[in-house]
């Protein structure tokens, strides 16, 4: 549904409300508020009842303030610049929901040149049923592998710390933006609950969220899992072709973790995509248009990868629009009792264990332990707790205060353990007893014995350690020399 109108009389219709006055009294009449923006977002009609809707005073004039001035989450300027409707939204307006209705506005020419937004705020309990024929079909699509949605939101990244209510702050602001976002930050930071976050809080919410470990990908298989492949383009590729990770995520966003290790040569390709925003699938010669936006992230300094020719200049400058660093966990240390309380509740109620509280004394030793593996360790080591703590509260040796850890871990150059001794009487460095105290963490049959423990899972056995896939195969790759 469009409204067709030329620019002049777009601009006639909302400012002769006398001329106009029966049309404009119907529309408000249909509904609890209605809007109207120009090409530029700006407001050019307001209903009377809108005012009210949102306690406007008499004396404040929003017409001609930019729309994301006054509703700074409105989704009318994505109407305007992607010129497609948005029906049956859900929006929340001074602690009252609303059902929302947008629709783009053009010219003769087809040209878009402003959006409507219609606000309904009563009808909920007669929408009811739609409501609930749209969750049974989204979780049938989920189930089905059709539809991809992300399962965090900005407000479960947990924390207090000045640290954290900024990065909040600039991802409630990035997220606005609607351009590409750099994530950084050491292994195990959030950096994935980060970008699901931003995508819950975008305008491209309703849309699907498509994730992808670059590391964990062999790289002749990188080219059809990002961009697909059309119908025998390789040996054993599938009779029907393959849609890649690009077009899968059309309309939402696609993250692309640890993009440090992304191949030169697919490097040139996701550039494409994102300058022409069109992908090519492996052995086609077809150009897809594709509405995407990419977040990225790696615990590598990219800047440096570019220096030694290891990414491409071209690509890192288009990816580091807008940097967000997440800082490790060992510089919010006050966020640590929050986080280790949230995840204790998660991990008891996943792995139905007895519910156990810290003691004193183990939040103590939580608070000054450095955590090079940030909050992935900090999860393992309370999964660890909770099924060797034989008290009614989980001690420090049950997160395994005795174990040594190793000078450095690889990815983690800057931590220093200088402060952490073996010492009974003193804090201890914990790690897996399998670390040994050298500077280079494990040798080759201790690492042997780990994997074999884990049956060869390579991803159980890094989420294990605390660290990252691609550093565990790093580590083999080192030791196999």
């Amino acid at each position: 549904m469009e409204i067709d109108m030329t620019t002049n009389k777009l601009s006639e219709f909302f400012s002769n409300q006398a001329h106009y006055g029966a049309l404009l009294e119907q529309l408000t009449s249909a509904c609890q508020g209605s809007m109207a923006i120009d090409a530029d977002l700006k407001i050019i009609w307001i209903s009377q009842a809108y005012r009210q809707l949102l306690a406007l005073p008499e004396s404040f004039d929003p017409i001609g303030m930019p729309v994301d001035q006054l509703l700074p989450h409105s989704q009318m300027p994505r109407v305007v610049q992607t010129g497609k409707p948005v029906f049956v939204d859900l929006m929340q307006i001074n602690q009252r929901w609303c059902v929302v209705n947008r629709l783009p506005l053009r010219d003769q020419a087809g040209r878009v040149i402003g959006a409507l937004g219609l606000i309904f705020h009563d009808d909920l309990d007669s929408l009811q049923p739609l409501f609930d024929k749209f969750a049974r079909l989204r979780r049938q699509f989920e189930k089905e592998n059709l539809l991809r949605v992300s399962r965090y939101a900005l407000e479960d990244m947990m924390g207090q710390s000045p640290a954290i209510q900024q990065i909040k702050r600039q991802a409630l602001r990035a997220a606005q933006l609607d351009t590409t976002l750099l994530l950084l930050g050491e292994t195990g930071t959030g950096k994935e609950l980060l970008a699901q976050g931003i995508h819950q809080a975008s305008p491209r919410r309703n849309g699907p969220f498509v994730g992808i470990n670059m590391a964990a990908l062999p790289e002749s298989l990188v080219e059809a899992e990002l961009f697909g492949s059309s119908a025998g383009a390789y040996t054993g590729a599938d009779r029907k072709g393959r849609i890649g990770k690009v077009q899968l995520a059309d309309g939402g966003t696609l993250f692309l973790d640890e993009i440090a290790e992304m191949p030169l040569t697919m490097q040139a390709k996701l550039l494409r995509v994102l300058q022409e925003r069109e992908v090519e699938a492996l052995g086609s010669n077809q150009l897809i248009k594709v509405d995407v936006r990419i977040i990225a992230a790696t615990a590598k300094d990219l800047f440096t990868q570019v220096q030694q020719g290891l990414f491409r200049a071209d690509l890192y400058y288009r990816l580091n629009v807008l940097p967000i660093e997440l800082p490790p966990l060992r510089q919010r240390q006050g966020d640590i009792p929050l986080l280790a309380q949230h995840l204790l509740k998660q991990i008891q109620k996943q792995t139905s264990l007895p519910a156990l509280a810290l003691s004193d004394e183990a939040i103590q030793w939580l608070e000054h332990y450095p955590w090079p593996g940030n909050i992935r360790e900090l999860r393992n080591r309370l999964e660890r707790a909770c099924v060797m703590a034989e008290g009614a509260k989980i001690s420090p040796q049950d997160l395994g205060s005795q174990d040594p850890m190793p000078v450095s871990l690889p990815d983690n150059q800057g931590i220093s353990t200088e402060a952490f001794t073996h010492d009974a009487n003193t804090l201890h460095t914990p790690a897996e007893h399998l670390f040994k105290s050298t500077r280079h963490a494990l040798d080759s049959q201790q690492l042997q014995l780990l994997l074999l423990e884990f049956k060869g899972n390579r991803a159980a056995t890094a989420r294990h350690l605390g660290i990252s896939r691609a550093t565990l195969y790093n580590w083999l790759n080192r030791l196999s020399k």
